[in-house]
């Protein structure tokens, strides 16, 4: 197996990772951060550990995706592949914020509820506090699985739709959802409609199936491989055309 072969496996298991682990790990946390203020539900703790640990398996799928395809793509895009690899480690860092959000809610609604003779937190500080780290986690989760995931997916789309390493369909997929996505975090902020709705799924279709599409693709035929003519200018480092100043100096 070539290193470009390894390669694209590798991504391809990573992005399948980023998919079953983003779903996962939302349908896990969403019982702390429905519940009420101040109380947590019986199972609801050790749901959002679980939770926790799907996306930290996210987050390093994520970082994974673009230390994987850096060596790749920069080939043809070494500034666009180095942008790549940065939103990629923006969108952990963010994912990891709404991880310790969570966590530290789970804590806090731990304490109050082993607390001799505490009543639920409704009000005050407690329930403050409590309503500020799901908001901090809702934000969280619009900026990085949203926004950041949109900007990178577009990023990568157009660099593997101009490079032609997998198939057009696939990468048009791409630059198709990551607008998408980007478009309705905007809609989401400005109060259009709530982040996990109808609405917000439905545009979140196209970058499931663009990543889904592309880690099927790469773990069962891995990259395109490249046209005889780019080859051979690889190969000769971009003769110079005959007749050329630089041809004839030669």
């Amino acid at each position: 197996m070539s290193s470009d072969r390894r390669t694209a496996v590798a991504a391809g298991v990573l992005f399948l990772v980023t998919e079953v682990a983003a779903i996962a790990g939302l349908a896990l946390y969403q019982p702390v951060l429905d519940g009420a203020a101040g109380t947590l539900g019986p199972g609801a703790a050790t749901s959002a550990y679980f939770g926790a640990l799907c996306e930290l398996a996210l987050a390093t799928a994520v970082i994974g995706t673009g230390v994987v395809l850096f060596p790749v793509v920069r080939r043809r895009h070494e500034g666009m592949a180095l942008g790549y690899a940065c939103l990629r480690l923006l969108e952990a860092a963010v994912i990891a914020v709404g991880v310790l959000c969570v966590l530290t809610l789970v804590t806090l609604r731990q304490e109050a509820a082993g607390a001799p003779g505490a009543e639920p937190a409704t009000g005050g500080g407690a329930a403050g506090a409590d309503r500020a780290l799901v908001a901090l986690h809702d934000w969280a989760f619009l900026l990085g699985p949203n926004v950041a995931l949109g900007l990178n997916t577009a990023l990568l789309a157009y660099m593997l739709y101009r490079s032609r390493l997998v198939p057009r369909p696939i990468a048009v997929l791409g630059l198709i959802g990551g607008p998408l996505i980007c478009a309705s975090a905007v809609a989401v902020m400005f109060g259009a409609y709530a982040q996990v709705s109808l609405p917000g799924g439905a545009l979140a279709v196209p970058v499931f199936a663009w990543e889904l599409a592309l880690a099927v693709r790469l773990i069962a035929k891995g990259f395109e491989p490249p046209r005889p003519k780019t080859a051979e200018a690889l190969q000769a480092g971009l003769a110079p055309a005959e007749g050329s100043p630089a041809a004839l100096r030669a």
